[in-house]
């Protein structure tokens, strides 16, 4: 029971509203289906005619032979063919034993010039290593030297276990305030037995209520029927080539008798332009128009650049690098490894809290499911007036005219000599304060 079930209260006389929607009913059509199809209508058995076989003319074989030449035996005469000697030297099984003596054109053309050797422009040779050992010594060894530890004082406290004799209190809010309240039965509803239907299932489907398998005639066929060869004549063996084609008489081919060869008495000049006309004249090689360097012998060597003319030196001593003095001393006792959470924390003996949660009943059988919502309890019923434009003649009104939009305009009996020009639109059929009913034509 609540605030809501007690103003709202559930009414008992209230009748859901007929249906306009029309029953769907079968039809029974009380013509019979006739058996003519589209194609049985539109086409129609037609008068078929055989088809009239070409017969061909016969062949007559000509009595003239077939010339079998072809252009490439006409026109490619053959011609006598002698082989070619070989311009390449033969090779010699025994090779000869004497000396060949050559003079290559390298050597015959550069020839050496009668010059001295000029000497190496290089300083002299001054670098005379140490005779004492390498130290192999670096700056980063000789600058920081090794120093020892230094002792430091820890400023860490002493690590004190704190005893506390006083037990953990495990009270809570939730245990003080809750008070556990006594769970009533919950009420069961009964489920209504089922009822089998009396009446006995009738087993007909629109298949078998509508079509009953009218007898009709069965369908022809439209396909013309088979015509057998009937030719009883052998087949020719002609061709279209054979007929049309026939052998032209081609006159005797001219052919011209090739002049013989020659060959020339004179010997073969072998010869060749440049050979002919680019001799080798004996003669001295060109001479140098630049002019001989003067070398310097036995003076000293001069290594004064303007670099080190202009950019002297400077006298400078190393600065020596500042460093801090060492104040912490680094402790000689090895480190106790001891964190804060090991030395002040105090381990305390678990304690079990009471759980507050209420046992568990076991599982719940077959409890149908309440069918109660909050719109079948507080839906209050209204009645359902019919719509005043669905009547032909809307009853209190009397029709006046029909404006240019197609609306019928109806004016209450009471108001008919009233010139106020208020229309009422379908929608708002519901509003008892209307005056004008505009009904679309």
């Amino acid at each position: 029971l609540s605030e809501y079930t007690e103003n709202y209260p559930l009414y008992h006389s209230y009748l859901p509203r007929e249906s306009f929607k029309p029953k769907l009913e079968y039809q029974k059509g009380s013509i019979p289906m006739e058996g003519l199809t589209t194609s049985r209508r539109d086409f129609g058995p037609h008068k078929v005619l055989p088809v009239k076989i070409y017969q061909p003319d016969k062949f007559i074989p000509s009595e003239e032979n077939m010339d079998l030449l072809t252009t490439y035996k006409q026109d490619y005469n053959p011609y006598p063919v002698c082989r070619m000697g070989s311009i390449k030297p033969r090779d010699s099984k025994y090779p000869c034993g004497d000396k060949m003596e050559c003079l290559p054109t390298y050597k015959a053309d550069y020839l050496p010039w009668n010059q001295p050797r000029r000497e190496l422009l290089r300083p002299e040779h001054h670098y005379r290593p140490a005779s004492t050992r390498f130290d192999s010594r670096t700056t980063h060894q000789d600058d920081y030297s090794v120093k020892g530890l230094v002792n430091t004082m820890s400023c860490k406290p002493l690590a004190m276990p704190k005893l506390c004799n006083i037990p953990l209190e495990d009270l809570t809010n939730y245990k003080m305030s809750y008070v556990a309240h006594p769970m009533e039965k919950r009420f069961v509803y009964e489920a209504e037995k089922f009822r089998p239907c009396e009446i006995p299932f009738e087993s007909l489907t629109t298949h078998k209520e509508s079509y009953r398998g009218l007898m009709g005639e069965p369908t022809k066929s439209l396909k013309p029927p088979a015509r057998s060869c009937g030719l009883d004549t052998t087949f020719s063996n002609t061709t279209e080539f054979r007929d049309k084609y026939q052998a032209w008489p081609t006159p005797q081919i001219f052919s011209k008798v090739p002049v013989t060869y020659v060959p020339p008495e004179e010997k073969m000049d072998l010869l060749t332009t440049v050979q002919a006309h680019y001799t080798y004249p004996k003669g001295a090689p060109a001479q140098s128009c630049r002019p001989v360097l003067s070398v310097k012998k036995g003076g000293h060597f001069e290594g004064s650049t303007t670099t080190k003319d202009d950019y002297k030196q400077w006298p400078g001593m190393r600065t020596e690098l500042v460093k801090p003095v060492p104040q912490l001393n680094i402790p000689t006792e090895p480190l106790d490894c001891l964190t804060t959470m090991r030395a002040h924390y105090v381990p305390h003996p678990p304690i079990n809290t009471k759980s507050c949660k209420p046992s568990w009943v076991g599982p719940r059988g077959n409890i149908p499911v309440e069918g109660q919502t909050t719109y079948t309890i507080s839906f209050t019923p209204k009645d359902v007036s019919r719509c005043l434009a669905s009547y032909a003649e809307p009853p209190g009104y009397i029709f006046e005219e029909t404006d240019a939009l197609g609306h019928r305009i109806y004016r209450p009996v009471s108001q008919t000599g009233s010139q106020q020009d208020s229309r009422l639109s379908v929608d708002d059929s519901e509003n008892p304060n209307q005056r004008e009913l505009a009904v679309s034509a």
